[in-house]
């Protein structure tokens, strides 16, 4: 694994677990729990032991899928995140719900706490009080965004007195290059990690059909999912959380880490989907 850093003396694996749609999307379903334990479970034993989750996914139970399958590992080991959805921005509505994503991962805090979605109705000076009062409480050791534009992220940092926001979790692959534009730049202007979910687009990236990525599959000798998640990591101040409860598609993923792509090569693949 490679490992990037997120906060002083703090690093992440570059390739991450996703939790999107386990354990449910908007309703819970429990239907593919004992596959989804084993899921993050082989997630973990390959290194990829940044598990990204949010009390949203399947109304909590992806939490709950979480808690269990990490059980057996020591804390110190992980770095687990979850996210605060956008109802729950009034500051005693966001000390509830961490409280409430604590019991279901069955941890005493998390590495990293989002702003799932902004929200329009809630001040965001609020909301970043609450999320500093849950560095304070010890609830979490970092907070962050997610979906945020550069804008509203510059407008959140100047909000923070004590604890910085570490992070903006948003969209981000070959299919959708507009982070690159205005946010990746600010970000490591600050210094501030990009999370990068769906970066495959939902499994698009993982087929062939890009004349490019299929060229480049067979220069490398690599998956068309291995060169498309290569792209994302060999950038500075991104790391990206690939969703999969596959064995076959979790060592596949892992197979994008430990070579790089040449530099004329990730341009042109780039340009390619632009």
């Amino acid at each position: 694994m490679e490992y990037r850093e997120i906060a002083p003396e703090e690093d992440v694996p570059v390739l991450g677990l996703g939790t999107w749609g386990i354990g449910g999307r908007q309703i819970e379903d429990h239907r593919w729990d004992d596959e989804a334990i084993m899921a993050i479970r082989m997630a973990v034993e390959l290194g990829m032991t940044h598990i990204d989750t949010a009390e949203y996914y399947g109304a909590g139970h992806s939490e709950e899928l979480v808690g269990e399958a990490i059980q057996y590992y020591p804390r110190k080991d992980l770095f687990i995140t979850t996210k605060v959805w956008r109802t729950h921005l009034r500051e005693e509505d966001l000390l509830e719900s961490i409280v409430s994503s604590l019991k279901r991962l069955r941890l005493d805090y998390v590495d990293l706490y989002l702003i799932h979605w902004p929200s329009p109705n809630v001040p965001l000076q609020e909301t970043v009080k609450a999320m500093e009062r849950c560095v304070d409480e010890g609830f979490t050791r970092y907070i962050g965004v997610s979906n945020f534009s550069a804008s509203l992220m510059k407008e959140a940092q100047n909000y923070t007195r004590t604890h910085r926001f570490i992070a903006n979790q948003v969209d981000y692959s070959l299919m959708d290059q507009k982070p690159k534009m205005e946010l990746l730049p600010y970000m490591r202007e600050t210094g501030t990690t990009l999370i990068s979910y769906r970066p495959l687009a939902r499994g698009t990236l993982a087929k062939p059909g890009n004349r490019v990525l299929d060229d480049l599959s067979m220069k490398y000798q690599k998956s068309q999912a291995q060169i498309a998640l290569n792209w994302l990591i060999n950038q500075e101040n991104v790391v990206t959380i690939p969703k999969s409860t596959s064995p076959v598609h979790l060592l596949d993923n892992i197979g994008a880490v430990g070579w790089r792509l040449a530099l004329d090569d990730e341009l042109a693949l780039a340009d390619s989907f632009i």
